[in-house]
């Protein structure tokens, strides 16, 4: 013989007396204090349990359908949260090399930035320039366009550390943020290796393309207002004076507080 066990339930009752005197009779109703849907399913109730004129199982329909479409518009609910946070992702990234594109990338300077400003690390940027992907893209056509520039977002997101930002900023036009702490060194050596990662020879239909890289770098040494924009300016034209030399090297910014460097 099984045992079955049953919750505890607290006995309602409400009396009414049905005249006056202590000798009236007295109507009670009791009730276990359990809700209706709880009852169903604590005792396994069916419809041979409820009177044909009691109006028990409209109620329980009505609590059925109530949570379906609840549950439904949880479930409604969760899908949009996640379509909304799919699409906001992908506003931030080049549809290209997957790199992150100009909105993330003004977003992550803005942080870096007000992170400096509170003491906490310098930090860099490095603008690069392919060199010579126009004639790429003249002499076999865009889809060798994209590919040189998909290779060249997988050096860069290859050689930056796991906290470094590495953007798309259009055309052949690429950005690295280097989060602190930087030293000149290490910007110096990066360099090295991105020229010479991104001068080896890309095979595209039975023809070896040869691109370089043109790098301009920035460093953060004092936090101002408007530093951001300042560091993108020197980044930008630290990138040209290396394309004026020639090409295929790097150039680091003048410094505010510190010595000019050489290319």
């Amino acid at each position: 013989m099984t045992l079955v066990r049953y919750p505890m339930f607290n006995l309602r009752g409400l009396a009414v007396a049905l005249g006056p005197g202590e000798q009236a009779d007295v109507l009670v109703n009791l009730s276990f204090g359990i809700q209706l849907s709880e009852a169903v399913r604590y005792f396994g109730l069916t419809e041979a349990d409820f009177a044909a004129s009691d109006l028990a199982m409209e109620f329980l329909f009505l609590a059925e359908a109530k949570a379906a479409v609840l549950g439904e518009l949880t479930a409604l609910t969760g899908r949009l949260r996640l379509a909304k946070a799919e699409a906001e992702t992908e506003a931030q990234l080049d549809p290209l090399t997957g790199l992150a594109n100009r909105r993330a990338f003004d977003a992550a300077l803005g942080h870096a930035v007000k992170s400096a400003t509170r003491g906490r690390r310098n930090f860099a940027l490095l603008h690069l320039d392919l060199d010579f992907f126009k004639q790429v893209n003249d002499t076999l056509g865009h889809a060798a366009g994209d590919a040189v520039l998909v290779r060249a977002a997988h050096v860069l997101r290859d050689e930056v550390r796991r906290g470094d930002l590495v953007a798309r900023l259009g055309g052949d036009e690429f950005i690295i943020l280097l989060r602190g702490p930087v030293e000149r060194s290490m910007i110096e050596a990066m360099a090295e290796r991105l020229i010479g990662r991104i001068e080896e020879p890309i095979r595209l239909d039975g023809v070896d393309c040869r691109i370089s890289a043109s790098i301009g770098v920035a460093i953060a040494l004092e936090c101002r207002p408007a530093l951001a924009e300042e560091l993108m300016a020197e980044a930008d034209a630290a990138m040209y004076q290396s394309k004026r030399a020639g090409r295929g090297r790097w150039t680091i910014a003048p410094l505010r507080f510190g010595s000019r460097s050489q290319t």
